[in-house]
């Protein structure tokens, strides 16, 4: 056989083993390609919605006065306490009851009216608004606990992972479909 024959087919053997072992410390020394998630929970915050709420009411109010001094109810009163005092006595004392009897019916009739007047309302229909917050939650990002390499570790996430979070070649989370990083 020979000389050169030998060590070009050792040589060749050297060769492609150092090859499969490279390949296979390539392959086991890349680490895991995903970390695995222990627990996920969602990270919320409270949305305030404002809105208006009407709603007709029924609203008594008091009529417009039209005889604000009362004449009318001082005049009949007057009028009706002189008739009234001018029945009594005689002589001067008749004199003196009618004019009592109309300074007591004008002032009678005066409160009357002012009575009246006060107790004349109507009821008419008002809408009142106001506005209410409807509340609500809204989830902004997720609290994600994880496993790499035997080590725990907590990241926020603008998603829920799954059971697992890639992992690039450099051992970080590929935190986003985008780019990689932690």
């Amino acid at each position: 056989m020979n000389k050169s024959l030998l060590v070009g087919a050792v040589l060749g053997a050297v060769g492609v083993t150092a090859g499969g072992a490279v390949a296979t410390y390539s392959l086991v020394k890349s680490g895991p390609e995903y970390a695995q998630v222990l627990a996920v929970e969602p990270v919320k915050t409270q949305i305030k919605t404002p809105r208006e709420v009407c709603k007709d009411v029924a609203v008594t109010r008091q009529a417009p006065v039209k005889d604000q001094h009362q004449i009318l109810g001082t005049v009949l009163g007057a009028v009706g306490g002189g008739l009234l005092g001018n029945q009594i006595g005689g002589g001067n004392g008749k004199k003196l009851a009618t004019v009592a009897g109309a300074v007591g019916g004008g002032y009678a009739g005066n409160k009357v009216q002012e009575g009246m007047q006060n107790r004349d309302t109507y009821t008419t229909t008002q809408t009142r608004c106001n506005t209410v917050n409807d509340i609500s939650d809204k989830v902004v990002g997720y609290d994600v606990r994880y496993s790499l390499d035997g080590k725990e570790g907590k990241v926020r996430m603008d998603r829920d992972p799954g059971n697992q979070i890639p992992v690039d070649k450099e051992g970080k989370l590929i935190l986003s479909q985008n780019e990689p990083g932690q």
